[in-house]
């Protein structure tokens, strides 16, 4: 830390603008901290509030440590690389779930329209590509951040920097997995309300299905088994079929969607899962940190308290014995004359 603390007097000397990193390097740092057991009944606290502290606290420590990140000589490329990192990492997050939101926008006005235009199924086709792209390369770089730890491990390097970037890495993925996981389900529901309106339309051409048999119509690929024995000339049965059609091609192109995600979804989940503990030591500490504070704040004010009551104390102790010190001088002075 003194080494650091030199680097930046030394960078201020010198007039440089630049950035400067500050590096706490001294092993076993923070050591009760991070190894605090967390009792079992905390572990069920609301899973939506702890993982939100921690993507905030994240958020948070990145803008303030870009902030104090500054080109100086002495700082080298690497020890800013796991910053930039994470930072990327939780921009491209953010962006997917920008786009999750947009995704369900387009569903809402596919939904609402019997026939909708191409240009909004190819809209939602692009978010979902882009989801999927940005989606892999977020994986890519937790996968390789995790590799990077265990080879650090191996070689013995144990250092608060270290547990530092385990902490984001967990965090990060976490909230990759609830964007992801948010992002199933819309795609699951947009699955259901499809459904639903294949089946109010097979109903309108005189059709009755049960779930059962419009699973297996949707799971055998072949739109015209929904209407292979439909025979009707009338324009609201053709409409019908059409919408019927359109509805299963959409239906799916989302199962082989969902299909291309999964196996990456129940890696990050697994993951995440074994990492939770770790997350709950550490949101465990922020809150009882928290606690400690508004505690010191109490203490403080009867400390305050406390010290101007001794001050007036003093004040009567000094009067009292001034007092006696006079009166005891009257009592000497008249004895001896």
């Amino acid at each position: 830390m003194k080494d650091r603390l030199a680097d930046l007097a030394a960078c201020k000397k010198n007039g440089e603008d630049g950035e400067s990193t500050i590096v706490v390097e001294k092993d076993h740092f923070m050591d009760e901290f991070f190894q605090q057991e967390v009792p079992a009944a905390d572990l069920h606290r609301n899973v939506v509030m702890k993982w939100d502290l921690s993507w905030r606290l994240l958020c948070i420590g990145s803008r303030l440590l870009k902030q104090t990140v500054v080109e100086c000589p002495s700082i080298s490329a690497a020890q800013r690389h796991p910053l930039k990192t994470v930072e990327d990492l939780r921009n491209s997050i953010a962006k997917i779930a920008q786009n999750v939101e947009e995704v369900k926008k387009k569903h809402s006005i596919i939904l609402s329209a019997p026939n909708p235009e191409g240009r909004t199924k190819e809209e939602l086709e692009d978010l979902n590509k882009e989801i999927k792209k940005i989606a892999n390369k977020v994986r890519a770089k937790l996968k390789t951040i995790e590799l990077s730890f265990e080879q650090d491990e191996n070689a013995n390097r144990t250092s608060v920097d270290l547990r530092i970037r385990k902490t984001q890495h967990s965090v990060l993925s976490r909230k990759f997995v609830e964007v992801m996981t948010e992002y199933n389900e819309t795609q699951t529901l947009f699955r259901e309300r499809s459904k639903g309106r294949i089946q109010r339309q097979l109903e309108i051409t005189g059709k009755t299905t049960t779930d059962e048999e419009l699973e297996e119509m949707l799971e055998s690929g072949n739109p015209s088994i929904f209407t292979f024995d439909i025979i009707s000339d009338s324009q609201i049965t053709r409409q019908a079929l059409n919408e019927i059609e359109s509805r299963h091609k959409d239906i799916m192109k989302l199962e082989s969607s969902i299909r291309e995600l999964h196996d990456m979804f129940m890696d990050m989940a697994m993951f995440v899962e074994t990492q939770g503990e770790m997350i709950n030591n550490i949101e465990k500490n922020v809150m009882n940190a928290s606690d400690y504070v508004e505690h010191a704040k109490e203490e403080t004010k009867k400390a305050v308290k406390y010290q101007s009551k001794a001050r007036r104390k003093m004040m009567f102790i000094i009067i009292c014995v001034t007092v006696l010190l006079v009166i005891l001088g009257i009592i000497l002075a008249t004895t001896f004359s």
